[in-house]
């Protein structure tokens, strides 16, 4: 039997909840069976917001001093690939006193400085490691009438395992950031929104963190991956962490930069993100955010284009449409402002930040040519 559903939003869509929480229910219900005997039909989930949630034992095994427990990930409506995972939880006794948390099978191992976690250890988040502990600290209390007596002469080992997780890891950034052998345990709230981003945003927010801590004087943001494979060209002597593909998130990546110290950042876009970036969309995804093809007409003009070129741009029917055009024309004014506004709406975003940062802005063609590249330091 799996959990209860989650919640629904205003939307009608299922809100979800995060691996975090997923391993905590998990060792929440192994800690209750190893000391009582006896599995738990469900247990309830203390989430870092300070709501509970019921969630339900799937796959369970008690033998001795280890108890074993997964649940089954429900994202909600949100499309991670993480939905429908078991995420497990074994709890055993250790041989010191305390409380101990460990990473199995499934989770990842950090490689790299840079993380915010110590290298060779297992890649469960900050805030999920204290979600587990406070999930077994509530299981203690539910059984000892002193929970944290009861650790001081005690120990008790609690170990984090995905089955799938090392298949999953694969189509998650996590290789990218040096995070070896599966995925990442994480989570802030303990929820997981549908369509959110979050989870994007923040893998943004943790390569970033990275990079520059391997290249805190330059990084470049390329938005996606053939961007960033041009981007590389550029700057072939820059150190591969120093790349950082942002997708949609120019203004997550532009705050995360002046968080992390970063004194220069490159973007490297193609003419549609560059586009959007000039419009003032730090956001960049085609939803909610469409073109605006009388502010693309209104800059031709503004550029000294001619009057054909100005009522076609109008008519167009994308931005690369529209590259298009000035391509024919032999007219590239109208690209090279867009370009300079580009960079003026990023430099006004860190400015409001009160950040200090260099930055550049490079237009590449669908081939990797650079069309225009500006700067403002």
């Amino acid at each position: 039997m799996d959990s209860p559903p989650p919640p629904r939003d205003r939307r009608g869509m299922r809100t979800g909840f995060t691996t975090g929480t997923n391993a905590a229910a998990a060792a929440h219900a192994a800690t209750l069976a190893l000391l009582s005997g006896v599995w738990p039909t469900s247990v309830p989930v203390l989430l870092p917001t300070g709501e509970t949630t019921t969630m339900v034992p799937l796959e369970t095994a008690l033998n001795g001093q280890t108890a074993s427990c997964c649940v089954r990930k429900d994202g909600g409506d949100d499309p991670d690939v993480t939905h429908g995972a078991l995420i497990c939880a074994t709890v055993r006794s250790a041989s010191q006193p305390g409380l101990w948390l460990e990473g199995g099978h499934g989770v990842g191992r950090v490689t790299l400085p840079g993380l915010g976690l110590p290298v060779g250890e297992a890649a469960i988040n900050p805030v999920p490691r204290q979600q587990i502990h406070a999930n077994v600290m509530a299981a203690l209390e539910t059984l000892l009438p002193d929970a944290a007596a009861y650790l001081e002469q005690h120990g008790l080992l609690v170990e984090i395992s995905v089955p799938e997780g090392e298949r999953l890891a694969q189509r998650t950034l996590n290789p990218r950031l040096g995070i070896v052998g599966g995925i990442s345990i994480l989570g802030t709230s303990g929820k997981v929104y549908p369509y959110s981003t979050a989870a994007w945003r923040a893998s943004v927010e943790q390569a970033v963190q990275l990079g520059a801590y391997h290249s805190p004087h330059h990084l470049v943001l390329a938005t996606g991956a053939r961007s960033e494979q041009y981007a590389q060209q550029i700057y072939p002597q820059l150190p591969e962490l120093a790349f950082v593909e942002i997708s949609i998130f120019t203004g997550v990546a532009l705050r995360a930069c002046v968080q992390q110290g970063v004194s220069k950042a490159s973007l490297v876009a193609m003419i549609s993100r560059i586009v959007k970036t000039a419009q003032g969309r730090m956001v960049t995804h085609v939803a909610g955010n469409p073109v605006d093809f009388a502010f693309l007409a209104q800059v031709c003009g503004e550029a000294g284009a001619s009057a054909a070129l100005v009522a076609a741009v109008a008519q167009a029917n994308t931005a690369r449409h529209m590259l298009e055009l000035c391509q024919a024309h032999g007219n590239m004014a109208p690209i090279e402002r867009l370009t300079d506004l580009a960079l003026e709406q990023s430099q006004r975003f860190v400015q409001r930040l009160g950040g200090q940062l260099a930055l550049e802005m490079i237009l590449v063609d669908f081939d990797g040519t650079v069309l225009v590249r500006r700067s403002f330091t």
